[in-house]
């Protein structure tokens, strides 16, 4: 499992974490490697990812816009999902997952964030996504996808409104 953070514009997020011996005391079990985009850390499982950015929160406030948990190859999550999946339990992740973004990045910074419509997949945006080098899916919550675009209609997230329960995955 690795965490990605997105550095905030006009930080080194690599150099920032390793100027403070705090932070440098934090990963010292790790070996967060530099990406275009900020930072790319390793570890063994959700729970300790979920750890590692709770010790380090003061730092993920002030330098990181964004911090994504990687769940399987290719596929992220943020951290109110992580939640969700670890502490709470209410959320089994699995495809098809209706509530996704896709990021476009441009020469390391996030050029595009974007709501993916239910059953889409990311060629699907390849004209919405022009001019960025490097992509990625990211599953989030349902008030997440709200917060950056139009709420998906549950209709077309394959429930029936009224039904009851929270929309399955």
């Amino acid at each position: 499992m690795n965490i990605l953070l997105i550095q905030r514009e006009g930080t080194d997020l690599h150099h920032t974490l390793f100027a403070s011996e705090t932070s440098r005391l934090a990963l010292r079990f790790y070996h967060p490697k530099k990406m275009p985009c900020g930072v790319k850390i390793s570890v063994a499982s959700l729970g300790s990812a979920l750890s590692l950015t709770s010790e380090m929160r003061w730092y993920l406030r002030r330098y990181v816009r964004e911090t994504l948990f990687e769940i399987e190859q290719g596929i992220f999550c943020t951290q109110a999902l992580a939640q969700d999946i670890y502490y709470e339990r209410t959320v089994i992740p699995g495809k098809p997952w209706v509530f996704r973004r896709i990021y476009g990045f441009s020469l390391g910074k996030l050029a595009h964030q974007l709501v993916m419509s239910p059953g889409s997949t990311a060629p699907d945006y390849a004209a919405d996504l022009a001019g960025t080098d490097t992509t990625i899916e990211v599953w989030c919550t349902e008030d997440e996808v709200e917060d950056i675009g139009e709420p998906i209609p549950l209709e077309d997230a394959g429930e029936i409104p009224g039904a009851g329960d929270n929309p399955e995955p």
